[in-house]
């Protein structure tokens, strides 16, 4: 029992023995005082203990530190806590600390550098002018006190009887005594005489002497001369990697604690300055001792992916466009087929009944003995003998303006109900009729009934046509009050002493034009070159821009502006603008949509669209690509009735046309004219500038307007009347010449002799003047010298060829700037809407634009694929050459990247307004949304915004293998291509292609050449900051340098120090990116609008 008690008693007297121990080491080692006993340190039981408590002095300095240079490192890190967590954290294996206080005996605390001494030495690096490892002078390192602990490597300790306060970050303790080598762990830098711990990342173990180099390695420090006894020591410096590589953990291994190196297994990788291992990701390869993981087969990965995701779209999209259109033209056909025959069962129960009739009639005269009524024949003698001149009066007065037109309409009905008797029965039939088909049209859903309807009206219409093929007075009437027919608003344009003036030489294109335009006719504009023929056009429909107008346009009787009648006005120019990569239904599709008003239905718009193709005569190639310079299409005379049918689709009320029949042969002429006629029945103003028409192309005209060189009318009229007045003159025309072919000879002074009239070519103006009574100008009325040259325009000359050439230049600078502004006011032009059309809005634009330009995208595959392809290479290549930095977090190969990446898609995104110009000129003059048409080619080219990206980086990014991840690298790179691709815009619209090739191919090299450059002066810095490479770049780094941790401080600190970036502005640069790109876009929109051309 006793010898129980006296164990148990025993046992606790050693458990007490062990905690007054333990209270006592915290008392003195904590306060860096050192232990006489050094046995205790052997004991399993105290060193983790006391290496526990050195620990957390240790820590408690380098977070007092951490404080202290949180502000002044704030550009490099990002989360202090965790990035001084992620490099002194030695919780997990602190053998090295235990290793260290064996060795010295305990005597570590007064060994460790406090928080100023630590201070000085990390304030050194912030400080551009210091080498790194060489510290200024300090208390135990100067040029009168130089101990062994000053050498790199080494380190001392602080005189016993003096406290040490490890978080002290004011003064540096005096420390001179017991030098020796630094401790495994730890580096001990050239200049100071304490030991600082290793980050995590390092590899610090003791120095060894190469007796052939005399350094000591791993490190790259010497012994000092005349100190025979000293050896080499520990680490001697942590800075960079550049400076200090030695101390950083080599690539292919990892070191889970600062004094031990573990190669990397089979399986994994490991980077320079790694703590562990990382295991490779499936589908690759990774060797031992590798330092990065062969990504290739990701790469192949994305691009199958990306492939087939892309065949899949254009595939898909382009068989259903096929099997759409296949299907509709079935229908189409199963439609025609069907109006075709019911059309001629109709046309043959007519005429049965039509022979009953007669049979009937010709029994009742046989028995009556009546004689036939011969006013059918008076009838149709009238019809042939005056119908020109029936046709102009009945044109006059039906069309002279809208409240005439509905009382001649009801003369006519009169006059037919007069006739028949029963005009109130056949109008309620026919209005029913028509109520009947507006209720059909609205309610047709399928293709086939709406085919079906369309096809019935148009054969109905052929067999009317045919019916008053001659267009008699009773066929004319039968026409103009069929209620089937659709009704447009009536337009008259009168015009007197209409003057024409070029603001750049005050030249007159135009002068003293009076006359006026009715709806229902076609008007003919002749003359020869130079006569004003298309500024006469212009000027009429408004687009008379950098000129001078004077006299009066009146639109039915008031003076209003034209641009009010901009939605109900057609204007054909001399150039075929037709979207050449669309078919010839979907060009006129897309213009019947856009301009036809909103309330119309479907099948009101199927029928407008079929008729236009059928009058047109273009069946045959209604579904063949139009075709560009490049790819061959429909021929040109085919390409010029597309051109003509994209104003008469939208059912005008007035239609100009600038050379409509230039390049075509007779068939087709006659075709163009046939459909027009069809137009001008419906009630259409049709002006049209004509160049030497044939005879029989030249009867097709209702009047005539023929001007003289100089902008001089010779006459206005009609068409059967224009012979009898030159006559008239003294003008006959010869035998077997066409008429408008001499009269044009005659103007131009190719045929000298007139006859005996004596009337010379000049005096002819003054002669219908005279004729129509107008007031001739008073240097027309001397002589008709007086004709050739205007007094004003010779005295400018005579000036102008005084004028020094200072002046003629200051002149032509002051023309064109007037020449822009009157441009930019007339696009801005705003005018009170007259139409009353109301056209679909914006947004239901933007989807008819989305549509058109996805199929123009579509159809251009090959060439996306090709930009798509070349992105492909240039990843591949510079991926291969130009490898990860980790000095300079990969900065050479972004730089490469950016210049790369924003030259490529500059120059595919110049192609969306390019190319596209002459055609939005066109489409916004008529009256369709610019900015529907700018955000659907903005919202089309954002495929390529995200694929381009992606293309490229799966080359790039796995090639490289850099630390920062795939999706930061995306996110950046989609922001860059975003911004590029506005000033892409921008240069396309400013420029001419050729030029914005060039700005294309110069400003990714300038302005990535400005933002890496130094910025010394304060003008490159401001430049810097407005180019957009300099923000990209910046993303890409920050995004690279954030994965860079524990040893790699110092060298990231460093290395955006010397950049001038910011770890925390990131979001920034993409968000200056972003809006790089916005404005730039908001440029190219405004000058979209503003400019137009020449």
């Amino acid at each position: 029992m006793m010898s129980v008690n006296r164990r148990n008693w025993l046992k606790h007297g050693c458990n007490l023995r062990l905690v007054i121990l333990i209270m006592w080491l915290v008392c003195y080692v904590g306060n860096g005082q050192t232990i006489a006993d050094t046995s205790e340190f052997n004991n399993p039981a105290v060193l983790p203990l006391v290496t526990q408590m050195v620990y957390r002095s240790l820590s408690n300095s380098t977070a007092a530190l951490n404080r202290e240079l949180g502000t002044r490192a704030k550009f490099c890190v990002k989360d202090p806590d965790a990035d001084w967590n992620r490099a002194f954290n030695f919780s997990s294996n602190l053998k090295f600390l235990s290793s260290c206080i064996q060795k010295t005996q305990g005597d570590i605390g007064r060994r460790i550098c406090t928080a100023a001494e630590m201070k000085f030495y990390f304030n050194a690096f912030f400080n551009k002018t210091n080498n790194p490892g060489y510290l200024r002078p300090n208390v135990n390192c100067n040029l009168t006190s130089w101990v062994s602990g000053c050498e790199p490597g080494w380190g001392c300790s602080v005189d016993p009887t003096e406290q040490v306060d490890l978080q002290n970050s004011k003064e540096f303790p005096e420390r001179r005594r017991t030098c020796m080598p630094c401790c495994e762990g730890f580096f001990c830098p050239r200049g100071l005489t304490c030991m600082i711990p290793c980050p995590l990342g390092a590899h610090c173990p003791l120095a060894t002497l190469n007796k052939t180099t005399s350094l000591c390695e791993p490190y790259t420090y010497q012994l000092p001369s005349g100190r025979p006894n000293h050896t080499c020591g520990g680490a001697n410096v942590w800075a960079d990697v550049r400076s200090s590589g030695e101390v950083f953990c080599s690539a292919g291994s990892y070191c889970p604690t600062t004094t031990q190196k573990v190669p990397c297994d089979n399986g994994h990788y490991c980077r320079m300055g790694s703590t562990s291992e990382k295991p490779c990701f499936k589908l690759t390869s990774c060797n031992p001792n590798t330092a990065n993981q062969n990504m290739h087969a990701f790469g192949v990965m994305v691009i199958a992916a990306v492939s087939t995701m892309l065949l899949i779209i254009y595939n898909c999209s382009d068989q259903i466009l096929t099997t759409r259109e296949r299907r509709q033209a079935k229908s189409r056909e199963a439609a025609v087929k069907k109006a075709k025959a019911h059309q001629r069962w109709k046309a043959a129960r007519e005429a049965a009944k039509k022979h009953v009739s007669e049979i009937r009639a010709q029994i009742t005269r046989t028995f009556s003995g009546k004689k036939p009524n011969h006013d059918g024949d008076t009838h149709k003698m009238l019809g042939r003998g005056d119908s020109s001149e029936v046709d102009e009066d009945i044109d006059m007065s039906k069309y002279s303006s809208p409240a005439s037109s509905s009382a001649a309409q009801s003369s006519y009905e009169n006059e037919d109900d007069a006739a028949t008797g029963s005009n109130g029965r056949v109008s309620l039939d026919i209005e029913g009729k028509r109520v009947k088909g507006q209720t059909l049209a609205k309610t047709k859903k399928t293709r086939s009934q709406i085919f079906k309807y369309a096809y019935d009206r148009i054969e109905k219409e052929k067999a009317m046509e045919q019916e008053n093929k001659n267009l008699t007075f009773s066929g004319i009437v039968k026409m103009a009050t069929n209620s089937e027919t659709r009704k447009r608003p009536l337009m008259e344009l009168s015009f007197k002493d209409l003057t024409l003036t070029l603001k750049s030489n005050g030249k007159q294109v135009l002068r003293c034009v009076t006359g006026s335009m009715k709806p229902g006719r076609i008007t003919a504009v002749m003359g020869p070159s130079g006569a004003g023929k298309t500024s006469l056009l212009s000027a009429l429909a408004g687009k008379a821009v950098g000129c001078k107008l004077s006299g009066l346009i009146l639109i039915n009787g008031k003076q209003e502006s034209i641009h009010s009648y901009k939605k109900i006005i057609g204007f054909v120019p001399q150039d075929d603008v037709v979207h050449g990569n669309l078919t010839v239904e979907e060009n006129l599709w897309f213009h019947a949509k856009c301009r036809l008003p909103a309330g119309l239905s479907k099948a009101d718009k199927v029928l407008v669209v079929e008729r236009i193709i059928d009058s047109l005569g273009l069946q045959a190639v209604r579904s063949s690509l139009v075709g560009t310079v490049e790819k061959r299409g429909i021929s040109g005379g085919q390409r010029k009735r597309v051109n003509v049918g994209l104003e008469m689709v939208m059912e005008p009320s007035v239609l100009f046309l600038d050379e409509p029949t230039s390049g075509l042969d007779s068939a087709s002429s006659q075709l163009l004219l046939r459909a027009l006629r069809h137009e001008a029945l419906e009630g259409v103003n049709i002006c049209m500038v004509v160049h030497q028409p044939s005879y029989t192309l030249f009867k097709t005209f209702n009047d005539l307007v023929l001007l003289a060189k100089g902008g001089l009318t010779v006459y206005h009229g009609s068409v059967n009347k224009v012979e009898e007045y030159f006559s008239g003159l003294g003008i006959d025309v010869p035998d077997r010449i066409n008429p408008p072919d001499y009269y044009i000879d005659v103007l131009e002074g190719v045929v000298i002799s007139i006859g005996n009239s004596g009337v010379g070519y000049k005096e002819l103006p003054q002669r219908w003047m005279l004729h129509k009574g107008y007031s001739v100008p008073l240097d027309m009325r001397n002589s008709a010298a007086g004709l050739e040259t205007n007094p004003d325009t010779g005295n400018n000359s005579h000036d102008n060829a005084e004028q020094t050439f200072a002046g003629e230049l200051w002149r032509d600078v002051k023309s064109n700037f007037r020449l822009r502004r009157d441009k930019i006011r007339h696009n801005f032009l705003k005018s009170r809407d007259l139409s009353h059309r109301r056209t679909p809005t914006t947004l239901l634009q933007y989807k008819y634009f989305l549509g058109r330009i996805a199929k123009q995208r579509m159809r251009e595959a090959q060439l996306q694929a090709t930009d798509y392809l070349i992105l492909l290479l240039a990843g591949a290549c510079l991926g291969s050459l130009v490898k990860a930095s980790d000095e300079s977090f990969g900065a050479p190969g972004y730089t490469y990247t950016i210049i790369a990446v924003s030259l490529l898609c500059k120059i595919a995104a110049l192609r969306s307004f390019s190319l596209d110009k002459l055609h939005y000129w066109r489409e916004s003059a008529s009256g369709m949304s610019s900015s529907a048409c700018f955000l659907a080619k903005d919202t089309i080219d954002f495929f390529n915004i995200l694929v381009k990206p992606l293309v490229y980086l799966s080359m790039f990014y796995f090639f490289t293998n850099p630390r920062s991840t795939f999706f930061d690298n995306y996110i950046v790179l989609v922001c860059l291509v975003y911004c590029v691709t506005g000033i892409a815009y921008a240069l396309a619209i400013f420029l001419q292609p050729s030029t914005a090739q060039l700005f294309s191919v110069l400003l990714p090299v300038v302005l990535t050449l400005v933002a890496t450059q130094p910025k010394n002066s304060e003008v490159i810095k401001i430049i810097a900051d407005l180019s957009y490479p300099k923000w990209a770049l910046e993303a890409f780094v920050i995004g690279n340098a954030q994965r860079y941790y524990g040893v790699w401080m110092i060298t990231r600190c460093g290395s955006l120090m010397k950049s001038g970036y910011d770890i925390n502005e990131w979001n920034l640069c993409i968000m200056i990116l972003l809006l790089i790109g916005v404005v730039t876009r908001g440029i190219a929109f405004v000058g979209m609008v503003i400019l137009q051309k020449k």
